[in-house]
């Protein structure tokens, strides 16, 4: 973790300039590193660390643990943290356009059957000379032994830059903590919903939308019983936060 990182509720925050995070993505692929990966940080994802140790775990040791959110930010208000929002689907495109001359090799694991395909078809359309070196679909069940080792070939195989995982919060860090090592790729990085924004398979809210930090209001409208419980979660973690913030600095008042 970056000397830019701050510390929320026990979870490391990167909150430094989003150069800074593309320049060291690109000195570890320049030199050759595997193992790393980006944790794509909101308050749902920290409601779920608080209550399980494995994904707890994976934030804590992530190359980068960045904001997604503005639920972070407002929890890191109560902390007295200055946070910048850095969410995935903004660094897939930052990446994707970034990588171009420097011939970064893209590989798409994840999303519904064929949205990764479209994600690439698009994405290319965007920024013409991207590498997408492969997509796959994996089936809605748990791998066999066999199936599992199978595509790790496969990935390998592609020698991929970055591998970036749509499977869905919890789940996708899962993949990525159980193939760190296995999967022979720089970088690998959560990123969930950006599969379906960039696809075109569900809207992403536009961009005035994103700038006054609204993004969940939409999320909720065109997606209400997917967002609704999430959202719920979200909620109780600012609260758990905001209350913990308060008491940290009451009690250092108090010594002061």
């Amino acid at each position: 973790m970056t000397t830019f990182t701050d510390r929320l509720m026990g979870m490391p925050v990167y909150t430094g300039p989003h150069a800074d995070v593309l320049a060291e993505m690109a000195r570890a692929i320049s030199a050759g590193e595997t193992g790393r990966y980006i944790s794509i940080t909101n308050t749902e994802s920290m409601y779920h660390a608080l209550r399980r140790p494995d994904h707890l775990k994976f934030i804590q040791n992530a190359n980068f643990s960045l904001c997604d959110g503005v639920g972070v930010i407002a929890a890191g208000y109560f902390w007295g943290l200055k946070i910048n929002r850095y969410n995935g689907p903004i660094l897939q495109l930052d990446c994707s356009e970034y990588g171009q001359s420097r011939g970064w090799r893209h590989f798409y694991y994840g999303g519904k059957e064929g949205v990764a395909d479209l994600m690439a078809e698009k994405l290319k359309e965007q920024f013409p000379q991207m590498q997408v070196v492969g997509t796959y679909c994996p089936p809605f069940r748990e791998l066999t032994a066999e199936e599992d080792e199978e595509v790790v070939r496969m990935i390998n195989e592609t020698k991929p830059d970055i591998v970036w995982v749509g499977l869905g919060l919890v789940k996708q860090e899962a993949w990525i903590a159980k193939h760190l090592h296995r999967v022979r790729a720089p970088w690998m990085v959560g990123v969930g919903a950006a599969f379906d924004y960039h696809s075109g398979a569900v809207p992403w809210a536009p961009e005035w939308i994103r700038a006054l930090g609204l993004e969940w209001v939409f999320r909720l409208i065109i997606q209400p019983k997917l967002r609704a419980k999430r959202y719920w979660w979200s909620f109780i973690f600012v609260a758990e936060a905001a209350a913990a913030g308060l008491m940290r600095r009451f009690q250092r008042a108090k010594v002061n």
